[in-house]
């Protein structure tokens, strides 16, 4: 009887406003394979840790300081290269086919180049954590990981390039199959170097970093191949046939690009941040700050996905001045995404006790993974909605406030919220985490209200 009055429900919902059930289904249709490539791409990290964490708990920790520094510098990348999607969803909602790819042609010299300057920068930052008071334990093979990681920057942006374009035309199942099989790649090699089979040395965590490019290497040439041989992709010209330096293309994606990275930074460098105090409270406290941040990094990556969806929508909509559809796919994306984090946030609470045995064996460990789980419960909702708002304000090309709106929330709010209920209130491990919390709190209300702002403007406003 439940059943039946449930699913009444949602046909007289559907019947009363059609047009809001077809642009959630749109949103959650090209939000799928996003969210699964996604989720891949992370779960490469996950099988990382756990496949780490066998090793033992120091090795664990200098795996979370590595890919802490290395995230923080990976992200701006992905900021620059997040920069071909807009723009190819719109002069494809435009019908302007051939300008698809020089977006394409263009982005890959500005990633390539981006790729190589923070390959650079990583080697140097690799250097630091011996500055940052960590235990001494972590900190020669943590610096070695990142160096390895670093290498990884070419191919991963290489890839990045081909999936940005290709989700800009809704092109997406391959890179999502391509993400899925680099988990095996991945797997497998971490198998052979981390524990030294096949006759390989033994490597540790420097084994998990030889993995995680080579699995890269595999995406990047992979989903290369595809978007330059598909059929149904021709109209958009995405060959390597260079008629030209175009500048001014160039520009329009570092404009977008450039805050797109300072976005990223300031949110990722405020976890890095976290996790280096976190680092001043021992070796336990930090694996548990590694094991709570990886689990929630998975429901990230499907607000990722959603957010990227968000971002075509609303571009196509641009693209046709279409002022309405532009509101519609915007405030689409934030429910399904506020769903969809509310669901994770149920599953985070239910399997708190359980879900960092994945990792470790140490009992109190595990205790500390299980406490902030709770934390991560509460602010799904909110880090997916401040997703979800970068991503639809992406889609307008309104990069400026939102860049301000996260130094603001991250580094003004935040990180002091947290540093000052650590230490000056005694919540030791859990003041960082409430503090990140009020951040991603604050990041998604100010995101919201500054698309409702700007969507109200006429069309010619918003373009």
């Amino acid at each position: 009887m439940e059943v039946r009055y449930r699913t009444d429900s949602i046909r007289y919902l559907r019947g009363k406003y059609p047009t809001m059930f077809n642009d959630l289904k749109k949103t959650i249709h090209l939000s799928l394979p996003m969210i699964i490539g996604q989720i891949g791409q992370l779960t490469m990290s996950v099988a990382d840790n756990i496949m780490v964490g066998r090793v033992g708990t120091d090795t664990l920790a200098a795996a979370a300081i590595g890919n802490a520094l290395f995230n923080m510098v990976m992200v701006v990348g992905f900021g620059i290269s997040i920069a071909v999607t807009p723009l190819t969803a719109m002069a494809a909602g435009a019908g302007r086919d051939k300008d698809c790819g020089v977006v394409l042609r263009q982005g890959l010299i500005v990633n390539l180049l981006s790729g190589l300057l923070l390959c650079g920068l990583i080697f140097v930052g690799a250097e630091s954590i011996r500055f940052l008071n960590q235990p001494q334990t972590i900190v020669a093979p943590a610096m070695l990981y990142m160096k390895v990681l670093g290498l990884s920057m070419l191919p991963l942006m290489l890839f990045q390039s081909f999936r940005q374009f290709a989700e800009g035309v809704s092109f997406l199942k391959p890179a999502m199959v391509i993400t899925l099989l680099a988990n095996l790649v991945n797997i497998f090699v971490n198998w052979v170097f981390i524990y030294g089979n096949c006759g390989a040395p033994a490597l540790g965590l420097t084994g998990a970093g030889i993995a995680t490019f080579s699995s890269r290497t595999f995406m990047a040439l992979c989903l290369m191949w595809i978007v330059m041989t598909a059929p149904n992709l021709k109209r958009f010209d995405p060959s390597l046939r260079y008629r030209k330096i175009n500048i001014p293309m160039m520009k329009k994606l570092l404009t977008i690009g450039i805050p797109g990275a300072f976005q990223y930074f300031f949110e990722v460098s405020a976890f890095t941040a976290s996790a280096v105090i976190v680092g001043w409270m021992g070796t336990q406290a930090l694996a548990a700050h590694q094991i709570a941040l990886n689990l929630a990094s998975i429901s990230f990556m499907g607000a990722m996905g959603i957010s990227a969806a968000g971002t075509i929508r609303v571009s196509n909509a641009v693209g046709r001045n279409d002022p309405r559809d532009v509101r519609a796919a915007g405030f689409s994306a934030t429910l399904v995404c506020a769903g969809f984090m509310a669901t994770a946030g149920l599953i985070f609470v239910s399997f708190r006790s359980y879900l960092p045995w994945l990792y470790v064996a140490d009992i109190k460990v595990v205790e500390m993974s299980a406490a902030l789980l709770v934390i991560v419960a509460f602010f799904q909702i909110s880090d997916g909605l401040q997703t979800v708002g970068l991503g639809i304000l992406r889609g307008i090309t309104d990069m400026k406030i939102p860049t301000l709106i996260t130094l603001v929330a991250y580094w003004i709010i935040g990180l002091p919220s947290g540093y000052i209920l650590a230490f000056h209130f005694g919540l030791g491990i859990y003041g960082v985490w409430y503090g990140l919390l009020i951040s991603l709190s604050a990041s998604a209300l100010l995101m919201m209200i500054r698309f409702h702002v700007k969507t109200k403007k006429k069309s010619s406003s918003i373009i």
